[in-house]
């Protein structure tokens, strides 16, 4: 017999640091996951669980995008070019008419005149310069087969006029860019001459309606100012005769003064009233004036009157009085006073005093009678000023009235002559064009064609093909409900997740299981120590079952009982799969001829029964002969004994029972042992299956603490090649510190 073990267990010493060198972080407080918009990890394992799919369908869609390039006729795409201005060029005033687009609105403006580019009437214009109704290699040489019966000549020329008019607005197009203001004309057809000669024809059409439109928009407003101007002229003659008849008979007479620069226009009573007033205060301060000079010297006596003492006339008065007295006084001195010189003299001295009293008397009264005029003067004005204020009140209230009619006239004369400039304006601009559309380059004849474009259409294919791919992948992933992830262990199956083994070929168990540090030992350690965990030692009694077969139930149980075994537990492996028993196989050690069958039964004793010297601490019970009743065996009172008997004696019982699926043994089993460990192979079951199963042995009574996930593959899941690994890295790494 050869008692070779199937991995190398790890040392006894180490059994204390279970929980940090082989516990998944996480696991013994397992942390909610943040919520994710995108699960990359979902869509990374779709793409590569369905990676022959996909792969298939996009090499399907590119080899059928090169098969319709290969196989679609040549088209060629000409191309012309247009400049747009957004003032023109003015030659003279007018040409602005139909201008006006502000600044932030001139791309809505080209995108209209692209909209006129792809028009009808444009293509109209085309077909009909090119003549495109009478061409064949443009409509194509089998053309004059689809005439109807009975049509005319003249109907079937207008019909294959429609139908070139259909081809040029399906052919052409029109773009631009938003940094400049140009607007590329192309033009797709069979022919490369064809589709040069219709480019350019479109870019001289639509050239040619630019200018059109606008020497046709001046015409149009030509005749729409001719008629406002003859409309306000007979408006303005109507205004102008109604506000001369109110002026006739309200007598209103308006004088013009001023200068030409700044005339002015006033009414003759107001002319009149404006003059009386200016006289009537004139009038007042000479009035004034003159009281106060005659109240000044109105009881002075006239020889102290300044004007009598200015007087000249009565100054030589006084000079000669006074000669007179000195020539009187030197005779008297002489002769006595009948002396008749001295008579003479006296005589002549009375005349001089009268004249000079009667003259100082005349002046003093010819202050008080210009007093008096200008007193009267003053009166008279008054007069005549109280007479026109009435008359300029009636007038003003006249003038208000026909200062409205006036106004209405001024207006009318104000817009007739704006209208006569901006008639003058067009009509001097009526025939100059305002190039605003230019013709920049004209189209040539292009040397490859246009399409089909391999790159393109493979480019298309491939974008096709991958959604396609994506919507069959997701398609299938849908209706495939089978577990990948450790995620989807808890999520839908409801079980605490143990631990988890990669997917390990066949021929690389043995490799590996010798290596303790490998990937598949970590994941079998922190297994260990999470059934560890979750049992307490008087609970030492646990089975190993799974779904169906081949889920790596029988290659778990053995690893884990070395793994115990190796910690200084003694450990008994029992073959409990009474139907196709592996344990043996597993350890290459060959089946006895007594089992646990006899030994449940009491044909022999247990010590005569187990095999050992496979690992220190551990015995195997493997089957001997099989059984035809293993339910009966199963469920047998001899089974309870068993293990009553035995709990004691070893510190870890394993029964490795048969799937669940069909059998009753591991149900019937599984109410016998402390915990039950589930085993489920990834992405092989659909998890209906695996729920149904664990459904029966909770039905059972069974003690189910955890599912075990073999042959895990992380690309299948989404994740990345090493992701399950990392922390026995970690491990590693610090074993080796």
């Amino acid at each position: 017999m050869n008692e070779r073990p199937l991995v190398q267990a790890p040392e006894p010493a180490r059994q204390g640091a279970w929980l940090d060198a082989y516990m998944p972080e996480g696991h013994l407080y397992p942390v909610a996951p943040r919520p994710q918009l995108i699960n990359f990890a979902a869509i990374r394992g779709v793409i590569f669980r369905q990676r022959w799919l996909v792969g298939s369908v996009i090499a399907l869609a590119l080899l059928v995008g090169l098969v319709v390039t290969l196989l679609a006729t040549p088209m060629y795409q000409a191309q012309s070019k247009v400049a747009l201005k957004p003032y023109g060029q003015y030659v003279v005033e007018g040409q602005d008419v139909e201008q006006g687009v502000p600044s932030s609105q001139f791309y809505e403006y080209i995108s209209t005149q692209i909209e006129v580019i792809k028009s009808r009437s444009l293509a109209e214009t085309v077909a009909t310069n090119l003549n495109l109704a009478t061409r064949n290699d443009f409509l194509g040489k089998d053309v004059d087969e689809g005439r109807a019966p009975g049509m005319s000549d003249e109907q079937w020329l207008e019909a294959k006029k429609k139908m070139a008019v259909s081809l040029l607005v399906g052919s052409v197009e029109a773009t631009s860019s938003p940094e400049n203001w140009v607007i590329t004309i192309g033009f797709r057809s069979e022919s490369p001459t064809l589709a040069a000669e219709i480019a350019n024809a479109y870019a001289d059409a639509f050239v040619a309606s630019g200018s059109s439109s606008t020497i046709e928009s001046n015409r149009y407003a030509l005749d729409y100012l001719l008629k406002q101007i003859e409309e306000t002229r007979k408006r303005l003659a109507e205004a102008e005769q109604v506000t001369n008849t109110y002026a006739r008979k309200s007598g209103i007479i308006v004088q013009q003064s001023g200068d030409d620069e700044n005339p002015t226009a006033s009414t003759l009573t107001a002319s009149n009233l404006a003059s009386i007033n200016a006289r009537v205060a004139n009038a007042k301060a000479a009035r004034i004036e003159a009281e106060q000079r005659w109240r000044a010297i109105q009881n002075l006596p006239a020889a102290q009157l300044p004007e009598v003492q200015s007087n000249p006339v009565l100054q030589g008065l006084v000079s000669e009085r006074t000669e007179k007295s000195a020539q009187l006084a030197d005779l008297r001195q002489r002769y006595n006073d009948d002396f008749p010189q001295i008579r003479n003299l006296e005589a002549q001295l009375k005349v001089l005093d009268e004249q000079i009293e009667r003259s100082s008397a005349d002046i003093k009264a010819t202050v008080r009678n210009q007093y008096l005029v200008a007193q009267a003067q003053e009166r008279a004005l008054a007069s005549e000023l109280a007479a026109l204020t009435g008359e300029r009140l009636v007038e003003q209230d006249q003038q208000v009235e026909l200062s409205v009619l006036d106004r209405e006239a001024q207006a009318l004369r104000d817009q007739l002559k704006t209208l006569l400039d901006r008639y003058n304006q067009i009509n001097s601009a009526a025939n100059v064009e305002p190039d605003t559309i230019t013709k920049l380059d004209p189209a040539v004849v292009p040397g490859s064609p246009y399409s089909p474009n391999l790159l393109t259409n493979l480019g298309l294919a491939l974008v096709f093909g991958v959604a396609l791919a994506g919507l069959l992948a997701v398609l299938r992933e849908t209706l495939d409900d089978r577990i990948r992830s450790l995620d989807e262990v808890e999520e839908k199956i409801g079980l605490p997740l143990l631990g988890h083994t990669p997917h390990v070929e066949s021929r690389d168990i043995e490799a590996l299981g010798t290596n303790r540090f490998s990937a598949l030992m970590e994941a079998y350690s922190s297994i260990r120590a999470a059934i560890d965990f979750s049992l307490s030692r008087n609970r030492n009694v646990i089975q190993f079952t799974s779904t169906q077969a081949s889920e790596g139930k029988s290659t778990t149980a053995v690893i884990l009982a070395e793994l115990f075994a190796g910690l200084g537990r003694k450990t008994l492996l029992i073959d409990a799969d009474l139907r196709r028993p592996s344990v043996a196989g597993l350890l290459d050690i060959e089946r006895p001829k007594v089992g646990f069958v006899e030994v449940l039964l009491g044909h022999v004793e247990l010590e005569a029964a187990v095999v050992k010297g496979v690992h220190e601490n551990l015995e195997i019970l493997p089957v001997g002969e099989i059984p035809p009743n293993p339910v009966e065996i199963l469920a047998s009172q001899e089974l309870h004994d068993f293990i009553a008997k035995y709990r004691e004696e070893y510190s870890l019982i394993i029964f490795d029972c048969c799937p669940v699926l069909g059998l009753a043994d591991a149900p019937m089993l599984a109410r016998l042992v402390d915990g039950t460990v589930f085993v489920l192979e990834a992405n092989k079951l659909p998890f209906g299956q695996a729920r149904s199963a664990i459904k029966r042995l909770v039905g059972a009574g069974a003690n189910v603490i955890g599912v075990v996930l073999t042959k895990y593959r992380a690309l299948e899941a989404g994740q990345a090649y090493g992701y399950q690994y990392e922390y026995y890295q970690y491990g590693r790494d610090k074993k080796a510190r």
